[in-house]
C-alpha cells in the first residue's frame, strides 16, 4: 500500500497571493479542505507543503501553501498533482481507499472461484464502477452497490473483492 495518495490537481490560481485551485479526488471537497499537509512528487520524493489556508469553492477547493507567495510563482503549479499521506485520513470502520482497491482478485463472494482483478475505479457517479480484467479475456464492470459488490477486503491473504455476478454482467 502506499503511503501517498493522490487526492488532488492544480488547475489554476485564485487570486495574486499564491493560491491555487485544486480539482479534488478525494470522497468530497471538505475532506481535501481539512488536511494540513500536501504533497508534490519530485522525482522519486514526495517534497511537503504546509497547507496556510483552504477553503471550498463548489467542487474545487482553494489552497495557499507555504512558499507559494505570488500570482506568477502559482501559475507554474498548474497540472501538478497533489498527495496526502494516507496516515492524514480518518477511515470510517470497514472504510478503504480506492488505490487500495486497484490490482485486487475479484472473486465469486460464495465460491471463490477467480473472476478477474480490479482494473480501475471510475468514480463521479451515482456509485462508483469497477473495471475488471475478466480471467476469461477483455473487460466487464460491477457497479458498487450491495446487490453486486459483498465485501471487499484490502489487506491480508484473504484479500479481494467479493462478487455476486448476474446473468450477462461479464460480456
Amino acid at each position: 500500500m502506499e503511503k501517498y495518495l493522490l487526492c488532488a490537481r492544480a488547475v489554476g490560481t485564485h487570486g495574486v497571493k499564491g493560491n491555487l485551485r485544486l480539482e479534488n479526488f478525494t470522497d468530497s471537497p471538505d475532506v481535501l479542505r481539512r488536511l494540513k499537509t500536501l504533497y508534490m512528487k519530485k522525482g522519486n520524493e514526495y517534497v511537503p507543503y504546509k497547507v496556510e489556508h483552504a477553503s471550498r469553492q463548489k467542487e474545487a477547493v482553494l489552497v495557499k501553501l507555504e512558499g507559494i507567495e505570488s500570482l506568477e510563482e502559482a501559475i507554474t503549479y498548474k497540472g501538478r498533482e497533489l498527495y496526502a499521506d494516507r496516515a492524514d485520513f480518518r477511515l470510517p470502520s470497514g472504510g478503504f481507499f480506492i488505490a487500495d482497491v486497484i490490482g485486487l482478485d475479484v472473486k465469486d463472494a460464495e465460491t471463490g472461484e477467480l473472476i478477474g482483478k480490479v482494473k480501475e475505479v471510475l468514480t463521479g457517479r451515482i456509485q462508483d464502477i469497477y473495471v475488471v480484467d475478466d480471467v476469461n479475456g477483455g473487460e466487464f464492470m460491477i457497479p458498487y452497490v450491495p446487490d453486486f459488490i459483498k465485501k471487499v477486503v484490502t489487506e491480508g491473504d484473504g484479500s479481494g473483492v467479493f462478487v455476486t455476478l448476474i446473468e450477462g454482467m461479464r460480456e
